[in-house]
């Protein structure tokens, strides 16, 4: 059977910038802060303590956090079709579906789609396709967009799956899909996201609790596959996720180390990720205004505005850093993003893609592509083949982008987790189109130099060398390596790398797949 998702509340949306809604983690908070003087609010708030009930801010977001549990109305599901997997300690299971190829024709290999049931609270929906290569030994990989809000059905069909969705809603194959030599997963989480509903979850924690059950149940469906590579990937808000979902597989197997299905962390890949948010803001200043090897964007004066504001948004955000609270975090980002990361909606560019603007500035997901994905997935057939349980699929969804700022999450750190995984010589690629405002290069690059592990000092002062595609032969991008950890600059992309350099991301995942870590950078 079929739910229907229900409006949010009381946030004003309407006002949210067209272009900010896609993969933005504030987009939906900003939108509703046009009721208040953010200046006042920042000041009740620097000076908080306990709950905030006295200021405005605190006020409404109490307000705002005490409304209905439910983002949708849920009816029983419908089970029909699916083989269900369950773990003997766990109230998660996994419904399962093998999809005939011919039917609609995204691709020829083998694949299999369904839900990941949490009771009858939460239902996480996946679509897996094997690779086109060795299905039995290629790696596998798990892809997450971000949003926080976005379907990672964006990933699959507009950026490295194994077709794209043409004006005439029909799939068109993908050469360059990184299920050539890989086993891809596309996850729609946390609840809320495309087909996936249930209870709302509003913290990166939660959802990664979440997604390592998926995990477990996924390897004990398929154990075979247990024993390849296992590689987590995705962009944009999934600088937040990935950290947090390689911690709870870490800190699962070292409590449990005989846990069946024994599948294994093999590597990391962030593109265009926000993970350190503190340090990140420092950056949308110089990239704006001409540091970051694109020419200025901004004018003197709204340059001297952001520079003017960076200390107080550096301030605010030390302080969320400190408690890890909710008033705290959201105080920050609401300052930061109103004083500092706006500004640059005063040019009417892409915040994705500096070169230009949105395809399409009426559409809230900014490029035509996104929208015919959105046609696609919204179709009777399409959704009847999957075994969705939502009738209506929205490539973002503002809800959970506000229930994710609301609570905090977005001005949080998730950089201590990349440590951790360095610390255990687990690889990590941090990858970022260059052209990109929102999740910048430069930010990224200067988070990936502070990262806290044992070769902090010698990775930070290594300088970047060309990257070249052997392929073609030419420089594709700046890479620097050391140890665990390696940076790389994609040329001439914006914040998704696979759909603006299509043959480059290739080369980029197939070296990486094939244990090429450093990406030929020598010391």
């Amino acid at each position: 059977m079929k739910v229907s998702r229900l409006g949010f509340s009381s946030l004003a949306l309407a006002g949210c910038a067209s272009a900010m809604i896609m993969q933005h983690p504030f987009s939906a908070l900003m939108s509703g802060a046009g009721d208040f003087d953010t200046s006042e609010w920042v000041d009740g708030l620097e000076s908080w303590s306990g709950l905030g009930q006295d200021s405005k801010l605190g006020k409404w977001y109490a307000q705002e956090m005490s409304g209905p549990r439910n983002m949708v109305q849920k009816t029983a599901p419908g089970r029909s079709g699916f083989e269900v997997m369950t773990h003997a300690d766990s109230d998660y299971a996994l419904r399962v579906k093998e999809q005939d190829p011919a039917k609609l024709g995204v691709d020829t290999v083998k694949q299999w789609s369904g839900y990941l049931d949490y009771k009858d609270e939460k239902h996480f929906f996946y679509w897996f396709f094997e690779s086109r290569n060795d299905p039995a030994n290629d790696p596998v990989l798990l892809w997450l967009n971000g949003g926080p809000g976005c379907s990672s059905f964006t990933g699959l069909f507009f950026e490295l799956g194994p077709a794209s969705i043409g004006k005439d809603l029909k799939p068109v194959r993908n050469p360059h899909s990184w299920n050539n030599n890989a086993s891809v997963i596309f996850l729609e989480q946390p609840v809320g996201v495309g087909f996936s509903y249930g209870d709302n979850v509003d913290s990166t924690a939660v959802a990664g609790a979440d997604v390592y059950e998926f995990l477990r149940l996924f390897f004990q469906k398929f154990p075979h596959l247990a024993k390849n590579d296992f590689h987590i990937a995705g962009e944009s808000y999934a600088g937040h996720y990935i950290p947090q979902i390689a911690h709870e597989i870490i800190t699962r197997k070292e409590e449990e180390p005989e846990e069946l299905p024994n599948f294994n962390l093999t590597s990391v890949l962030i593109g265009n990720g926000f993970t350190d948010p503190r340090t990140q803001y420092k950056y949308y200043e110089p990239m704006a205004c001409g540091e970051g090897g694109f020419p200025a964007v901004l004018n003197e004066d709204q340059c001297g505005r952001m520079n003017s504001s960076s200390s107080r948004c550096d301030r605010l955000m030390s302080l969320c850093y400190l408690t890890n609270r909710a008033i705290p975090c959201l105080a920050a980002t609401v300052y930061c993003e109103r004083y500092i990361a706006q500004v640059y909606s005063e040019t009417g560019l892409n915040y994705y893609d500096m070169r230009g603007p949105c395809e399409n500035p009426q559409s809230d997901l900014c490029y035509d592509g996104l929208d015919y994905v959105q046609q696609y997935m919204n179709q009777k057939e399409v959704q009847e083949a999957l075994g969705s349980e939502v009738e209506v699929y929205e490539g973002c969804s503002r809800q959970v982008g506000a229930r994710f700022a609301l609570s905090g999450d977005s001005g949080k750190p998730f950089q201590q987790y990349v440590s951790q995984l360095l610390d255990r010589a687990i690889p990590v690629l941090i990858y970022a189109g260059d052209k990109d405002y929102i999740c910048n290069w430069l930010g990224n690059k200067a988070w990936s130099d502070e990262v806290g592990w044992r070769h902090t000092y010698k990775y930070r002062t290594l300088p970047l060398k060309p990257w070249i595609n052997k392929n073609s032969g030419k420089a594709a991008g700046e890479v620097k390596s050391f140890g665990a950890l390696t940076f790389l600059r994609v040329y001439d992309a914006g914040h998704m790398v696979p759909y603006d350099q299509p043959e480059n991301s290739s080369y980029m995942i197939e070296s990486w797949l094939n244990k090429n870590y450093n990406l030929d950078y020598k010391i």
